[in-house]
């Protein structure tokens, strides 16, 4: 059978090149990122760095494996999601031959496995391509990364010779899984049903479909509503994880949802051709649903990861602003609260020094060490600039608090090493709230650090300016010990640099995957315009031009990109949903702030992309004389 799969695919290689295509660049880009994630995660730090910049330096690294870890996930749920797309839609298109080999002999169990071979003949040779065009997109991620700052300037991907035997297992069992179930389905279909397009043939969504539609749609539903309850860090993962579980949900039910969404948006066609496009749009629901499912996925997960980024960091602006009784801000080195006191006209002023600090937690089995932040704080003028933070106004001894991060547990005992000082064991007595925006690890009074540890490092004073006072005199006066700034403009600043991380992430995350996305796009295009050559010459001998036929097929595929996008808003709507009750939950304020420029770029994209191919497949495949098509054997 595998001879016949080989000779199968040499016949109708146009039908198979965009399921090689899309094995080759799923293999590229998980090749890529693990690559890249397994450099990340044993990069060391450059010998003769400073104790505090060593720290900071293996604080970025653990950032920078955690957005790979993230872009590794995004780049699996892609190729598995495009390439079952794409060999599903390759083995419906050819349920007329697959009928016709069952007519002449052919058992069920041999037509499966005449379909498997080509996935592994595929797979192969997808992965084939897909090695040494990983590294081209390994060197572009590695570059990017280092262009956005995320690692240092030597960072670089490193081979490792068994990614080899990973990449060619990858690209053969992401094939098989594409097809299995695809295979599966034309084996059980009777022949006559085939060809006459009836019965089981004429389902266009089998039990699989509806069960694996449901169980998504429930994971995205699930996601919802734990959300709100999962706390800043955890509401945050989980709202982010919703449009992957809504887009694939959606895409399931896509036979019936995209053709009916679809017919009800204007074609741009009237008369005789714009009723051959409605009519299309109905009899071809499986070519329908497979083109707009890329779309979907597409518009889904950018416009939801992107908007659900940048809510919550209005959420946590707006939360900070709240929060924060000050009317100036200074930036300075060392602790500077001595001489803002003094200053005429400051009431109270909050010093704040974030260092970096390893913090090991001993919860009695294996002691565990992480990178975090220590902030060291005077505790009362903390609790005085930060309202809800009390609780930092009592810490007896040597205890500190674990800080809005909120990820140490209190009443813990931990020991807190900073860059130039052990500080050894200290006890969690208490917490000041969890934000969105996150902040350090733990609270520590400054009586606990040695000057020296302070000396030269960056901090910020939260100052309020006592009543009657002029805050312009007191900014004035402030200038020489440090950058002055009204809180407003602090915080316009820093939600201004808090965006442009977010955006750098979304280029780091998404811009690669959304670019497989559109080429997901493309390979449905081109293979149903590859499967409709003898429909098209049907429609010539009737009486119809190529150029009303290019007309026609453009206005299906306008229509079909229009269903798709609707449908992955509506996917990127339940992100939102999950956005604003966790928001709700954690601020108080339901919160959202939608990414308007990045929505119409890639609507525009998804529409161009789409029009550009299907003018130019559907010419190409009306460039044969009909005649020669309808007397060719099929």
């Amino acid at each position: 059978m595998l001879g016949l799969s080989r000779a199968g695919l040499a016949e109708r290689w146009t039908l198979f090149v965009g399921a090689a295509l899309s094995v080759c660049l799923g293999v590229a880009l998980v090749q890529s990122s693990l690559l890249l994630l397994i450099s990340a995660a044993t990069m060391d730090p450059p010998p003769g760095l400073p104790a505090t910049e060593r720290m900071l330096f293996t604080q970025n690294a653990e950032a920078a494996v955690a957005m790979l870890g993230v872009l590794l996930g995004t780049a699996a749920f892609l190729a598995i999601f495009i390439i079952s797309s794409t060999f599903g839609f390759t083995v419906a298109q050819r349920r007329r031959d697959l009928a016709l080999l069952r007519l002449v002999g052919g058992s069920r169990g041999q037509l499966r496995r005449l379909l498997l071979g080509e996935a592994v003949l595929l797979g192969g040779l997808g992965a084939a391509l897909g090695v040494p065009l990983g590294l081209g997109v390994m060197a572009v991620q590695a570059w990017l990364m280092r262009r956005l700052g995320f690692v240092p300037d030597g960072f670089r991907g490193e081979w490792r010779s068994w990614i080899l035997g990973v990449s060619f297992g990858t690209g053969i069992a992401l094939a098989l899984a594409g097809v299995l179930l695809a295979a599966r389905r034309a084996a059980r279909v009777r022949p006559l049903e085939a060809l006459r397009e009836s019965g089981e043939a004429a389902r266009v969504m089998t039990a699989g479909r509806w069960i694996a539609g449901l169980i998504v749609l429930g994971g995205a539903v699930a996601l919802i509503l734990v959300s709100p309850h999962a706390g800043p860090s955890g509401g945050q993962a989980t709202s982010m994880n919703v449009p992957f579980c809504a887009a694939a949900a959606i895409a399931a039910f896509g036979p019936l949802l995209v053709p009916a969404v679809a017919r009800l948006l204007p074609v741009g066609l009237g008369g005789p051709l714009g009723t051959l496009a409605r009519a299309n749009l109905r009899d071809g629901r499986r070519r329908s649903a497979s083109v707009a499912a890329p779309v979907i996925v597409l518009v889904g997960l950018v416009l939801g990861q992107a908007g659900a980024t940048t809510s919550f960091t209005t959420a946590g602006i707006d939360e900070q602003r709240r929060a924060l009784t000050a009317d100036l801000v200074v930036e300075a080195t060392g602790p500077a609260a001595a001489r803002i006191a003094a200053v005429p006209g400051v009431a109270a002023a909050s010093t704040e020094i974030e260092l970096p600090a390893e913090i090991t937690f001993d919860d009695g089995d294996s002691p565990e060490s992480e990178n975090g932040g220590a902030l060291v704080v005077d505790p009362a003028a903390y609790a005085a600039v930060h309202p809800g933070s009390e609780v930092v106004r009592d810490l007896p001894g040597r205890a500190v608090a674990a800080g809005p991060a909120g990820e140490m547990p209190s009443g813990a005992t931990v020991r807190v090493k900073l860059p130039r000082t052990d500080l050894g064991e200290v006890r969690v007595t208490g917490a000041v709230p969890a934000t969105l925006s996150g902040g350090a690890t733990l609270l520590v009074p400054a009586a606990l650090v040695p000057p020296e540890e302070l000396a030269g490092a960056p901090g910020r004073s939260f100052v309020r300016v006592a009543p009657g006072a002029s805050a312009a005199r007191v900014a004035a006066a402030l200038a020489p010990l440090g950058r002055v700034s009204t809180t407003a403009d602090w915080l316009a600043a820093d939600a201004e640099a808090r965006n442009s991380t977010n955006a750098k992430i979304m280029v780091v995350v998404l811009g690669l995957g959304a670019l497989y996305a559109l080429i997901g796009v493309v390979n449905s295009v081109v293979i149903g315009a590859a499967a409709r050559r003898r429909e098209f010459a049907e429609a010539r001998v009737t009486g119809l031009s190529r150029a009303q036929i290019v007309r026609t097929t453009l206005a299906e595929s306008t229509a079909v990109t229009g269903a798709g996008i609707i449908l992955g808003l509506l996917a990127a709507s339940a992100t939102y949903a999950a956005v604003l009750s966790t928001t709700e939950a954690v601020t108080g304020t339901p919160t959202l702030d939608l990414p308007w420029a990045l929505g119409a770029g890639v609507i525009a994209v998804a529409f161009l992309v789409t029009s550009a191919t299907s003018i130019i497949t559907s010419w190409s495949a009306t460039r044969p004389q009909p005649i020669s098509l309808l007397g060719a054997r099929e």
